[in-house]
């Protein structure tokens, strides 16, 4: 995938990722209520190694396809990457890179793991807090990837 030449498409190219966030944060939300340690840990982890990779490779920003680029292309990637301090663009998506993103959030995580045991509204706010923990790791990581696909549509960071 290149990177959209038209502002349109990378506006829907935006708008197609946070629907895909979206649908992993509900998946994430519905089992965060089972209360079994760890499984809900699990599955944001499972989530997320699918997610952040589809969306670089969305916004033409994996690994290989940076790779390919021009080099003032890619000293032009790397430079907006590090001003937008992010972790997971061009890189091979590994659990412990996941971990230390997922740190970002430690204390909804912390909060929703206590949370799910206490019957009923526990569990709702375990839901609510998996979900807005997801949403704010993706849609984060999309803006980050949307900055750096419009820097390279304009050829400058």
């Amino acid at each position: 995938m290149t990177v959209p030449i038209v502002q349109e498409d990378l506006d829907a190219l935006r708008a197609e990722c946070r629907a895909m966030v979206r649908r992993r944060a509900a998946l994430s939300a519905s089992v965060a209520v089972v209360p079994l340690p760890g499984i809900d840990v699990a599955t944001d982890l499972t989530l997320l190694m699918e997610l952040i990779p589809a969306i670089n490779a969305r916004f033409g920003l994996t690994p290989r396809e940076i790779d390919g680029l021009p080099l003032e292309k890619q000293a032009l990637v790397y430079s907006v990457v590090k001003k937008a301090g992010s972790l997971l663009i061009g890189q091979v998506i590994s659990q412990e890179l996941l971990l230390a993103v997922l740190k970002k959030v430690g204390v909804r995580l912390t909060l929703k793991q206590v949370a799910r045991f206490v019957p009923l509204v526990g569990q709702a706010a375990a839901a609510g807090l998996s979900y807005g923990a997801m949403v704010y790791l993706g849609n984060t990581h999309i803006e980050q990837c949307y900055r750096v696909a419009h820097a390279l549509r304009e050829g400058h960071d």
